[in-house]
């Protein structure tokens, strides 16, 4: 069994981690005894002795996905850096050609899960950029450093044993078994877990190829959104108004209420116009603060969410679907100049919040729902607009450097 020196290099991700992040690293004769922890339970699970000592005996440990773990972009940028970045003109533009083309496809992907095509075509471009790009890291490797690490171990050690699985099924062999650092598939980046679930066979040639097919991915892509509960004939949210004097502490996700709500509290469409009159809750969204665009989200933005647990993520695929079928930018875009804050500062307001007895949850590092509740606790205590958003005066209240 091989491994790889990890001294020097571990030393290297160490320096880099969040404060956030105070779990130990793995050594050399730790993944070692993991590994075989995880042959154990490999062979428990069913998988053929040949595909555990030919694949999984032979993982190496990549101590560069602990560092790509603690520092994912959907918590460590602002919106405005998010969302620039992936929501842009020329992926619209490739966006709407590949809609086109593929327009029978996306109608029968329509007809049999409900979820309309430009959906699929807004996950595909965020994923894989169309196809551009579907990561070049061995899967069972970077599934077993995660496996052995303690943030996540148990839900990674599912992966990988997901992983074993569809090698042991002979979908794909092991050459092919390339990713993302997170372990993630083929054109629209399944984890193994999902494939096994959701792939189909749409080409018919026996295979459920991610890699290969786009009408595999791309229908795998729709059964998946349908399994994640779908609401056929809904749309994820949209772009709203919101009048002078509004309350933001009523933007959160957790707090969704009927439109009917919402039109009395004086919210229109981004054109002006009046809510329409349905009977789909909402949660109202301000990602970048009361200088930014406002959303009104559906029960379709949490199924969004089911894909990628992330609001800026889930708002991009929304923004990109609608912009693919021919809508115009947002009316009030986010602005650029937003400052992105480290963990390491997020994490400093937080303990500072906490100490003036605002409570934002747990200490983390992370700009999350409680964190912004407490912001916002703050700045109605101070006479300020409280959109629950670290605006340079939050930062210089707490002495917390403006980055």
């Amino acid at each position: 069994m091989k491994y790889i020196a990890v001294g020097l290099t571990l030393l290297s991700v160490a320096l880099t981690l969040s404060a956030a992040e105070d779990l130990p690293l793995v050594t050399t004769a730790g993944f070692k005894d993991c590994v075989s922890s995880l042959e154990d339970k490999a062979l428990a699970e069913g998988i053929s002795r040949s595909v555990v000592e030919n694949e999984l005996a032979k993982v190496k440990f990549d101590p560069r996905i602990i560092g790509y773990d603690r520092a994912q972009p959907e918590f460590t940028q602002t919106f405005s850096g998010y969302y620039y970045q992936r929501v842009t003109t020329s992926r619209i533009q490739r966006g709407r050609e590949l809609y086109s083309q593929y327009r029978p496809l996306l109608q029968e992907i329509t007809r049999q899960t409900g979820v309309p095509g430009r959906y699929i075509v807004a996950f595909w471009g965020m994923e894989t950029d169309f196809g551009r790009y579907f990561g070049k890291l061995p899967v069972l490797d970077s599934l077993a450093t995660l496996a052995c690490d303690q943030r996540r171990s148990a839900f990674f050690t599912q992966e990988l044993i997901a992983a074993l699985k569809i090698l042991d099924r002979g979908d794909v062999d092991a050459a092919q078994l390339k990713g993302s650092w997170a372990g993630a598939l083929g054109h629209v980046q399944f984890l193994p877990s999902v494939y096994l679930r959701y792939a189909r066979d749409a080409d018919g040639d026996g295979r459920r190829d991610l890699w290969n097919s786009v009408p595999d991915a791309l229908t795998s892509a729709g059964f998946f959104l349908q399994g994640l509960r779908w609401n056929a004939g809904e749309r994820w949210g949209r772009e709203v108004t919101l009048p002078r004097g509004f309350d933001y502490a009523l933007a959160n996700l957790k707090n969704r209420q009927p439109l009917d709500y919402w039109r009395e509290k004086g919210v229109r469409t981004a054109p002006g116009g009046v809510l329409p009159d349905a009977k789909s809750e909402a949660a109202l969204l301000v990602p970048a603060g009361h200088r930014g665009p406002a959303f009104l989200v559906y029960p379709n933005f949490n199924v969004i969410m089911g894909w990628n647990q992330s609001e800026f993520y889930a708002l991009s695929v929304g923004i990109l679907a609608d912009e693919i079928i021919g809508a115009g930018p947002l009316r009030r875009p986010p602005p650029h100049d937003l400052q992105r804050l480290t963990t390491k500062t997020v994490m400093l307001l937080q303990e500072k919040l906490q100490a003036a007895e605002y409570d934002p949850g747990p200490l983390d590092g992370i700009m999350g729902p409680s964190t912004r509740s407490a912001i916002s606790n703050f700045q109605k205590s101070q006479g300020w607009i409280a959109d629950g958003f670290p605006h340079p005066e939050v930062l210089a209240a707490f002495t917390l450097p403006v980055e």
